[in-house]
Order: structure tokens, then sequence, then C-alpha cells
């Protein structure tokens, strides 16, 4: 019950907060960089973009001349729809009457539900963004697409080797966040993820004519937030709602010292706990000022229909620290107090060492553990008509770095002190998640064609093969496997100014069959937390859509 009452909203709730890098890092990553690179399928290592070469292949940087600065804005548009549908024989433990799936009106003692929904709906409302000054999330105004503005400026002096520059850049931003009473609340009402480079140095080598070297350090801040309604339709709170509306029933209001005595005070609540009640909500931010990371990228040109290049993108561990309030709700703490009402009671709750007392509200600090993943890739450039360029990049991205998300607590925590007798992976001031993802490869491919000696046309593609393991997905991180389409143009006003237009789609579709994700769906005994639609079958629609300009000029 202790477990239930304390640990699950706090776990619960900053497990959640670092899910959006899960997700997002994948959903996100190289969206948010260069509008060129969009409309190619990210297939650029060979063939960077500008000062945008910083991030996808810094040895690039030698084909500015002079001083040049590029100025970028982009529209971003999420669309995240997902579904609950309740399969045939749903229960938890017997009950059915979830409100999110069933019709009826809610009822005392009401256990099946009559009337299923064909599906329940949730849908992504407004963008949400975390504002590092306020140390809070805000909304994006309903109906409008995000907007990011991005800069750089390089140099290269007259008869140098060596070019230098520096970008303002986002390797990763998003967020999204559902109106009250959305049945996709429980995990994650508001999300914020953001990774914004303000300060990237770099330089570039030409060692020859057909040869370049390039390295760049990164400094940037990462946010995390998260506000999120919680619950927990899990087979012991369904033992936890028997005792409260059969057991206790006829106790109501005849209750004695023998039922308080046989049965520990848990009669003497005024509102009981149930799968599908809610335990309360919990917001959690966390945030690094500076993380440091640093890219090495090297650039072969032996002719002008050929090249090959490769870039190295360093990992960098953090320690997030920031702050959680939990808002817990009045059936946990009325249990805890019913306990406390009878001797037997009491003294259950000091062998167990449950509190004696629940708060309706809880605030605190709290440090994470997390490591932004290594990227390796390389790619190929080819003209295979004197007009038609073609480009194809491989990737790989060290997700298995998340074999475990580790969260520090400024005091003791008294659930976790109980905790640590269940599990090796809790001790009285620490928790650490077991989430064993992976490394997956993935690949891109980008079209160029020169229409005209001013007028380029792209086109790129980019599937995105998900980290995530099957058993792991969830409606937080409404992506699974993904497709990247890009189209653009770019044209040359003059010698020293080029324009740059994109439109680039990312789509993905998931299925999470009942009963198959630790992280969603999963039913049983040992799956309390992360499983706020336990025996429900969940499907997620994820669209996102990018709108883009480049300005790039020479001085």
């Amino acid at each position: 019950m202790k477990l239930n009452l304390r640990l699950q909203p706090l776990a619960y709730a900053i497990i959640l907060s670092s899910m959006p890098v899960l997700s997002h890092a994948q959903l996100g990553q190289n969206l948010s960089i260069d509008i060129r690179a969009l409309s190619m399928g990210n297939a650029v290592t060979a063939d960077p973009p500008g000062i945008s070469a910083i991030h996808f292949n810094p040895a690039g940087l030698t084909k500015i001349e002079g001083l040049q600065t590029d100025v970028q804005g982009l529209l971003v548009d999420f669309n995240i729809r997902r579904e609950f549908e309740a399969p045939a024989g749903y229960n938890v433990f017997g009950y059915s009457d979830d409100p999110i799936i069933c019709n009826d009106i809610a009822e005392v003692g009401q256990k099946i539900c009559s009337d299923f929904k064909d599906y329940a709906v949730s849908k992504v409302d407004h963008p949400s963004l975390y504002v590092p000054v306020l140390k809070k999330m805000v909304n994006w105004p309903q109906g409008l697409p995000l907007a990011a503005p991005l800069a750089g400026a390089a140099y290269k002096p007259p008869g140098s080797k060596i070019t230098y520059a520096s970008a303002l850049y986002a390797p990763l931003v998003a967020g999204f966040g559902s109106a009250d009473g959305d049945p996709g609340n429980f995990m994650g009402q508001q999300v914020a993820i953001e990774r914004i480079t303000y300060l990237s140095p770099s330089a570039a080598y030409k060692v020859n004519d057909n040869l370049s070297l390039g390295a760049s350090i990164g400094m940037s801040y990462q946010a995390i937030a998260l506000k999120t309604d919680l619950r927990f339709p899990n087979e012991l709170i369904g033992v936890l709602r028997l005792i409260d509306e059969d057991v206790c029933g006829p106790f109501q209001e005849n209750g004695n010292i023998v039922s308080d005595l046989l049965l520990f005070g848990m009669c003497n609540a005024e509102e009981g706990v149930g799968p599908f009640k809610s335990f309360g909500s919990m917001e959690v931010a966390l945030e690094q000022t500076l993380s440091p990371s640093y890219n090495l990228g090297l650039l072969w040109e032996p002719s002008d229909d050929f090249g090959f290049g490769m870039v190295y993108q360093s990992n960098s561990k953090m320690k997030l620290k920031g702050d959680y309030a939990i808002e817990n709700g009045r059936g946990g703490q009325e249990l805890i107090r019913a306990l406390g009402s009878s001797v037997t009671g009491a003294i259950l709750q000091a062998i167990l060492g449950f509190p004696s007392y629940v708060p309706p509200s809880e605030t605190g600090k709290v440090s994470m553990d997390l490591e932004y993943p290594a990227h390796f890739q390389a790619g190929v450039k080819y003209k295979v008509l004197p007009d038609l360029q073609l480009n194809f990049d491989i990737g790989w991205t060290d997700y298995a770095a998340w074999d475990y998300f580790r969260f520090k607590f400024d005091r003791q925590v008294s659930a976790l002190q109980i905790a640590k007798l269940l599990s090796n992976d809790v001790t009285a001031t620490s928790l650490s998640l077991p989430l064993k993802f992976r490394s997956p490869w993935s690949w891109g491919v980008g079209m160029e064609y020169s229409a005209t000696d001013r007028l380029k046309l792209r086109l790129g593609y980019e599937p995105r093969k998900s980290a995530i393991p099957d058993d792991r997905r969830n409606t937080l991180v409404p992506i699974n496997n993904a497709q990247m389409f890009g189209a653009g143009m770019g044209y040359r006003f003059d010698p020293d100014t080029d324009i740059d237009l994109t439109v680039m789609h990312l789509r993905s579709r998931d299925n999470i069959p009942a009963n198959t994700s630790g992280l969603a769906n999963q039913t049983g005994v040992n799956n309390l937390l992360l499983n706020p639609y336990a025996g429900l079958n969940v499907k997620t629609n994820t669209k996102v859509t990018i709108l883009g300009i480049a300005y790039r000029t020479k001085w």
C-alpha cells in the first residue's frame, strides 16, 4: 500500500519525465538543424549545407570563402493522436468500468461495463515549451505552428586553409500538451524536451584539394519537463477496491472495535482507491545549463562527381537537476489515515514502515544521470548525370547507453526505504530504472537536380528505425518506426546569396496490443508502474510537418 501511495506517484512521474528524451531524441533528431538537410533526407554528410556543417560534418566548412552568415526559420506542427480500445474479456481484477473506454455512468458497486466505447481518442491540443527563465512550461497558442529561428556565421581569411565558425541551433526541440480530461493525460498532459546549442566554436582545415578535416565543440542547454495525471490499473489496486466496496461495505455505517481490529481500520476511510481512480498528479522539471559535446568530421572529394564524408558526434554525460511537485489523491490519503485510526492498523504501519500521514502535496529536489547518446554517420554523393546528384548516408546512434536511468534525491524518501526491500535497484535516496534500449542503424537518401544555373530541386527520404523495444512502446513516446519525406528548392539570387525552401513530413503509426508493453498496457501484479492503460489495446498516429526557409549570404 505504501508502495502504491507514495513511491508510485514519485517514481512514475520521474520516469515519465525522462521518457520524452527517448522518443523525441529520435523523433526530433536532425529535424531542427538545417532545412536543406531535411529536403535531402539528412543524407548530407558528404555534402554538408553551409554553416550547418558544424553539426553534420564540420570538415565541410572549408567550402566557405570569406565571411558568410546563415539565418533560418522553421514552422513546426505536431499532430499526435492516440486511441484506446477494450479487447474482448477486458478487466482488471474483475473490474471493467474504466471511464476511459466505458460509457456507463459511474455507480457505487458497479464492476462490469455494459456499454464499451468503440475507442477513446486522445489528441495533442497545442505545442508546449519549457522556458528556463520562468522555470516552467508554457503552452504555445492553439492552432499556431511552433516557430524556431536558427543562425550562424563562418569566416575563412583570404589565403588561409582554416575556416572558423559558430552557430545557434537546436539538436532537439519537441513538446506538446493536451486539454484537461484528455484520456492520454495519464502519460503526460504536458511534455517538453529541449537541447539547444547556444555556442559552437568550430574550425575546419583544408589538408589539400581533396581532403578536409574539421571539429566543433557544442555548448548546449538541456531541459526536460513534464506534467502528468497518475493512475494505476493493477491487480493489487483492484484488491484495495474489493476491500473498500465489498468487504467494508457492511461496516461503513456500523463500524466497531472488532471490525477495526480485524480489518486494520481500513473501513474508516471516507474515500477508497481503485484501479481506475486518479492517484493525483505530478510536475517535474530538470535542466542543465552547460552540456558540452564535440563533433569530428572528414570530407574527401577526389573529383567533382564524387565525395565521401563521415562525422562522429560525441556523447554528453549530464546530471540534470530540478524539482518535483506531487498532488496526492484523496483516496490514498484516506487509506493511510484509516490505518492509523486502528490499533492493529497502526501496528501494521510500524511493522511495514508505512507513513502515518500522506500530505495533500509534496515537493522536493531530484537529479537524474543522463547520457546524450553518441552518433556516427557516413555518406557519399555522386553525380549520376551532369545535373543530377544522389546522396546516400548510413548512421548509428548509441541509444543502448540508456540501459538504466538513475535518479537521486536530496533527502531520504520513506517510500524508497520500503521499496529497497523489494528491489536491488532502489536505495533510500536513489532509484534505478531498467530500460534496455537498443542502438539501431538507419539510412537516408537524397536527390538534387540542377534545373538551371540558379535553381535546384531536392527530394529526400529517411526511414527511421526505432530504438525502443516492442515491450517498451508507450503513448508518451508516440512513435516507433517512422518515415520522413522531404522536398525543397534552392535559388541563387546572385553569386553571394542563396535562398532555400523546404517542406518536410514525418509520420509514425504504432499498434500496441493489450498486455504487450511494460511501459503502457501490461497487466499482472508485477507491473505496478508505467502501465496506466493496462489491459487496453493502444494505437498511436504521429505526424510532424515542418516548413522552412534559409537565407545564406557572403559579405
